[in-house]
């Protein structure tokens, strides 16, 4: 057994770090002592080094602790997973380190290779070696998965351009999509989740988007417009259930209801003249409001 401070001293990580891992349920202590000092043993260090691997990816510890305790988590593959992963992070980063050395000794590389889409289609190659199961139940086939890989091949730019402009960046893009394939079964129970209930999400949303236009002279940023707002927001946040969605989502919503013609054109058709001006600055008040954008 070791102490909190033992724990802390041997991993780097600190002892208010573990109090809190323990206060969110991530990480327990083994044991306590009488005088209630936490006390850790050899499987909780094990838990601890998988944390940190996680970390290492950049995920979030709601989604560790989603994805180590469900009764489905298997730590062998979990670190294969990882080591895949990190391989592919770390032949990026040496690319990168590469390019900055090459242009530190004064050379002309105007080389963007390193930003391209090669780790995200890399990631889904691996998923294809280890998920033969997984993706037969959710696509069908093998060959209705490759048939889908090659056409995201083929539009390479044009998801590189989409995932640039609602994830900020490929790298955030190529990290959400991983944190979903490690919970590939629960990323797909969520989307099935998601399709079976689309008909009643849009009944839900249009009577909401309905209430909120029902009179476009009232102020948009009002305590009872932002209300609806908020019942609007919930009902999108319950239906994604944790779906990555990007940093600029909120944006590219806004985006569509102040630029887009046929957006605007549609929402002023179902809901009203001047319902899309409306609609966009109802949003952005409770977007700004909770640092949404």
């Amino acid at each position: 057994m070791m102490t909190i401070k033992q724990v802390s001293d041997l991993t780097g990580v600190s002892v208010r770090t573990l109090q809190y891992y323990d206060e969110i349920g991530l990480l327990k202590p083994s044991d306590t002592t009488a005088a209630g000092y936490r006390l850790y043993n050899k499987a909780s260090l094990e838990t601890l080094q998988q944390i940190l691997f996680f970390k290492e990816l950049d995920f979030p510890l709601k989604d560790i602790k989603a994805i180590m305790q469900n009764p489905q988590f298997d730590r062998l593959k979990a670190l294969r997973d990882q080591r895949k992963l990190i391989q592919a992070k770390a032949d990026r980063l040496g690319n990168l380190l590469g390019l900055i050395d090459r242009l530190l000794k004064g050379e002309e590389d105007m080389s963007f290779k390193e930003f391209d889409m090669t780790e995200y289609f890399s990631a889904l190659e691996d998923f294809k070696e280890t998920h033969l199961d997984e993706i037969v139940t959710y696509w069908g086939s093998m060959e209705k998965f490759d048939e889908m890989f090659e056409t995201m091949k083929e539009k390479e730019s044009e998801i590189g351009q989409l995932a640039i402009k609602q994830y900020g960046s490929i790298e955030k893009y190529t990290k959400a999509m991983k944190q979903n394939l490690m919970d590939f079964k629960g990323t797909m129970d969520r989307m099935n989740s998601l399709m079976d209930s689309s008909k009643d999400y849009v009944a839900k949303n249009t009577e909401l988007h309905k209430k909120l236009t029902s009179d476009r002279r009232k102020d948009p940023s009002s305590a009872e417009i932002q209300s609806i707002v908020k019942e609007l927001m919930d009902l999108m946040r319950d239906t994604l259930n944790g779906i990555d969605m990007g940093d600029n989502y909120w944006n590219l919503v806004l985006e569509g209801y102040t630029t887009d013609k046929a957006v605007r054109e549609a929402t002023d058709r179902i809901y009203g003249e001047g319902a899309s001006t409306f609609l966009a600055n109802a949003y952005k008040t409770y977007l700004e409001k909770h640092q949404l954008i």
